[in-house]
């Protein structure tokens, strides 16, 4: 009998042993770069086929902060943290804090971090090995802001032999570029940057209050808000990509199903700013696909390979347009909303932005030559998101997710009959506006 005791309090340890987390693999918008595998398809190219163009939408890569999280969660619970008398000695988890200062000054925000470089070049050299047989770019796009410009240049360098051949090339985040830029949203006065602030703070309130509780028995003196538990867990992510590590990521101070709180509060905030939530999101991201349909299916090409750079709300809304991580794709229903409830976690949503759009997050699109088994010869167009090929709505009678140019650009034409008509449906004040992308001159 106490053998049998032991060997199952025995398996029982092993199994929980096998359990492990990463905080840094949800921390929605702040994540530091990652291949989620979601799906976790082989992201090489099927049997038979060759990728012969390719076109990538990247966001720049890790900054020191975003100035919203720093003046809202971050800057707040540092300046608290500066005028306290608590003892963090004795806080158990929280001594850290004892002699922890921050990384981050405003001098310093939105600034590309030395890590964010690196990661920037070493995607630039992955991509360039995914594709040996291309030619180096005449021409990479970017917006015009210092992080993605710097990240740009240093996906250059990982890229091409010699980066002075290849230019980078900036595009106006002005509002008057409308649908003509790598920042549509700008122009556009249905967009709201706040959108989804009011559904996210019911669930921030749900997942902080036993947290605000624990820490306050650790720290009696120190006044938890929501926003200072928010706080804490962005500088995880922010400092980890300044410094290497950082002792908020730790499990002691936030267990793994609170990661999970903190990330399902994003997903509910990026679900109706830039995701299916929000109407206008495909209309913002339908722009950029409708341009790069164009430029990779042109019969003549200036290039093998068209990457730009962008912010982080570019490329949810691609998604939207393109029908991928969809809530709703197998429901029968029409109701993305209902998907994302703002009180308990939907745990098998598709929809996490830690795996959409984390720095350096990418969005590219592939068209191959294939003659594989099972399949006729011929051109076939595919889409992976960070790496991991995805399905496409409707269109998938090639190889390996993929589907052929003929199903493509019948797709490609439906979405534009959803999500067309930028002008119309962002009505702009300014009178120039246009709906199409025209940058890589294939238009």
């Amino acid at each position: 009998m106490v053998h049998t005791l032991a060997l199952s309090l025995t398996i029982a340890n092993t199994a929980f042993a096998a359990y492990s987390f990463d905080p840094l693999e949800h921390l929605a918008g702040i994540a530091p770069y990652y291949e989620p595998a979601d799906p976790p398809l082989d992201p090489k190219p099927a049997q038979g086929c060759n990728v012969t163009r390719a076109a990538y939408l990247i966001r720049h890569a890790a900054i020191y902060a975003n100035d919203f999280d720093y003046e809202e969660y971050i800057e707040p619970f540092t300046d608290k943290l500066k005028n306290t008398s608590v003892d963090w000695s004795k806080a158990g988890p929280l001594s850290f804090l004892s002699t922890w200062t921050t990384p981050i000054s405003d001098e310093e925000l939105e600034d590309l971090t030395k890590v964010g470089q690196l990661e920037a070049f070493q995607l630039g050299v992955d991509v360039s090995l995914r594709y040996p047989t291309f030619k180096d770019p005449k021409k990479v796009w970017t917006s015009t802001a210092e992080r993605t410009t710097l990240s740009a240049e240093s996906f250059i360098e990982g890229l091409v032999e010699k980066s002075n051949e290849t230019e980078s090339v900036a595009v106006s985040e002005s509002e008057a570029e409308g649908a003509d830029s790598l920042t549509p949203y700008q122009g556009c006065p249905k967009y709201s940057s706040s959108a989804g602030s009011d559904q996210s703070s019911q669930y921030q309130k749900v997942y902080t209050k036993p947290i605000i509780e624990r820490f306050h028995d650790l720290a009696p003196g120190f006044n938890f808000t929501a926003n200072d538990i928010v706080g804490m867990q962005e500088l995880c992510g922010y400092e980890t990509v300044i410094r290497g590590s950082s002792p908020f990521c730790s499990l002691e101070v936030f267990s793994p199903n609170e990661w999970l709180g903190f990330e399902y509060t994003n997903d509910i905030q990026y679900h109706y700013n830039t995701g299916y939530g929000n109407p206008i999101s495909g209309t913002l991201g339908f722009p950029w696909l409708n341009a790069t349909a164009d430029t990779l299916l042109s019969n003549s090409s200036d290039q093998d390979i068209y990457v730009s750079f962008t912010h982080r709300e570019l490329p949810p809304t691609v998604i939207v347009a393109l029908g991928l991580f969809n809530n709703s794709a197998y429901t029968g229903a029409n109701n993305p909303n209902a998907t994302m409830p703002l009180t308990t976690q939907n745990y098998m949503r598709s929809w996490i932005s830690s795996r959409i759009l984390p720095f350096l997050t990418n969005i590219a699109v592939e068209k191959m030559s294939c003659d594989s088994y099972g399949f006729d010869a011929g051109e076939y167009v595919r889409v992976l998101v960070n790496q991991s090929p995805q399905h496409l709505p409707d269109c998938s009678d090639g190889p390996g997710e993929s589907c052929s140019v003929a199903a493509f650009e019948k797709f490609v034409a439906e979405r534009g009959q959803l999500f067309g008509g930028y002008t119309e449906k962002c009505q702009p004040e300014y009178t120039n506006s246009t709906d199409v992308l025209s940058i890589y001159g294939n238009v």
